[in-house]
């Protein structure tokens, strides 16, 4: 360690789970290579970091946390009035964090960098007023970013919004219909969603640096496309070390998530390897009832074994088939969670159902696990355009015209990612990019050089 002993960086997020890990993860790295990081969020997370079975209960014995007020009380829902959370963040949230700042700088500790969470643009201003250099850690794909940039610099680029089947054609992206473009740019999303937007590409001009959760081997020429314009710099993946076949340390906070996960890798130790389907929607979608009738009836039809997360809030709106559970009760496993990253490293598994969030996407990647793609809204169309048709590591699964989901397209898909020549040929594919994320990742690849260079950067600003 030399002089990266004197900077230190404060890190802003957002509470949710899909935005937390990032962050620490990126944290943790900065850590390991000198710097001292502080996380700024908002009180909620304090209460979620002390529950034994979340995900972002991981070593973080070398980072320090702060927590601000978002303005809001403890028992309002911010799950369901996201506007007035949003609102409430830039008003009352951006004085307590500017508050914050002002009281943990002193004058022989100040902070040499804001990296903030795109989905808070105020930060950036908060940033200008301490006269803080600020960086951005955009959590989606480099391909979001390309298409939220240039819908908002270069519009020409686009059709009208109107019609969803309409083609859009941007530089180094496959072609896209205005369906499958980002869920917050259309028209029949809210519009504060849109305006969250609109900020973030509005202050870009006062940000310093993009860091992109990717790697360049895996979205090379989005990257390249947009060097001319306000550049990505990918550092990712930002996994964790077990995924990237590194040891992960567990600390006495996490002993008991890691002990509600044995159950599962008892149950996958004891099936074939390559045979089990994997189901998961991640932490914010829920299911319809047509959507687990139809998911439900292919698993029972397959001759696979298979591990579905079912969240508890999932079934208070919906409920398995009757004579399900019963009937799969020898080749199925139902869990309220599990370690995502541990299940997609196991041998046993096969394939990957997912709602393609881009933290799922990133880890079926770097596990070398072929994909369902079953998108809903914000980036997962785009992310399942990805694995598709530019990571060619996964099959789309798609609703009929009436939006709903037959078994016989989950049927489809299940054999078509498991079984014959597209199989291997997925396999094959999945297999070399996790090999590319995992060079990637260490020293002297291409994500670590880049960390070192932002280092540098930060150290050439203070100093």
């Amino acid at each position: 360690m030399g002089s990266e002993e004197q900077v230190r960086v404060l890190m802003v997020t957002f509470s949710y789970q899909g935005h937390l890990n990032p962050i620490l993860r990126l944290a943790k790295l900065l850590v390991s290579k000198g710097l001292h990081v502080t996380i700024a969020t908002t009180e909620v997370a304090r209460k979620q970091m002390l529950k034994p079975k979340t995900s972002i209960t991981q070593d973080t014995t070398r980072v320090h946390f702060e927590f601000f007020s978002d303005g809001l009380t403890d028992d309002f829902d911010r799950q369901k009035y996201v506007s007035s959370l949003l609102e409430s963040l830039e008003a009352a949230g951006s004085k307590n964090l500017s508050n914050l700042i002002t009281n943990l700088t002193t004058e022989d500790k100040k902070f040499s960098c804001i990296i903030t969470n795109p989905f808070m643009p105020w930060v950036v201003d908060v940033a200008a007023e301490h006269n803080i250099p600020c960086a951005v850690l955009w959590i989606q794909a480099c391909a979001v970013y390309s298409i939220y940039y240039r819908y908002f610099n270069q519009p020409q680029l686009f059709p009208s919004l109107e019609n969803p089947n309409e083609a859009v054609e941007l530089p180094t992206l496959p072609v896209l219909l205005v369906k499958e473009l980002p869920s917050f740019i259309l028209p029949s999303n809210p519009i504060h969603f849109n305006k969250l937007m609109i900020k973030f590409v509005q202050n870009l001009g006062k940000v310093k640096w993009i860091l992109g959760n990717s790697f360049n081997e895996l979205e090379e020429d989005i990257v390249a496309s947009l060097a001319s314009l306000k550049p990505i710099i990918p550092i990712g993946p930002l996994v964790s070390q077990f995924v990237l076949g590194k040891e992960e340390t567990v600390t006495a906070a996490s002993l008991d998530k890691w002990r509600a996960e044995d159950s599962c890798i008892e149950w996958l130790d004891e099936r074939p390897p390559l045979s089990v389907i994997y189901i998961s929607f991640g932490s914010i979608t829920e299911l319809s009832q047509n959507q687990m009738d139809s998911i439900a009836a292919a698993l029972k039809n397959a001759n696979r074994p298979f591990l579905w997360v079912i969240r508890p809030q999932e079934k208070k709106s919906t409920e398995l088939p009757s004579g399900f559970l019963e009937a799969t009760k020898d080749k199925g496993l139902i869990v309220k969670w599990c370690s995502q990253e541990k299940v997609l490293m196991h041998p046993a598994v096969a394939c990957f159902l997912t709602h393609c969030g881009w933290n799922s996407t990133l880890e079926t990647v770097v596990a070398g696990v072929p994909a369902i793609a079953y998108p809903e809204w914000t980036d997962q169309l785009v992310d399942a355009k990805l694995l598709v048709d530019v990571f060619k590591t996964g099959v789309r699964m798609k609703n009929e015209e009436d939006g709903t989901l037959t078994a016989e397209e989950v049927q489809r898909c299940i054999l078509e990612v498991t079984e014959g020549p597209k199989a291997t040929e997925l396999k094959k594919r999945a297999m070399a990019l996790k090999d590319a994320a995992r060079k990637a990742a260490e020293n002297g690849g291409s994500s670590d050089q880049n960390v070192n260079l932002f280092i540098n950067e930060i150290l050439g600003t203070c100093f």
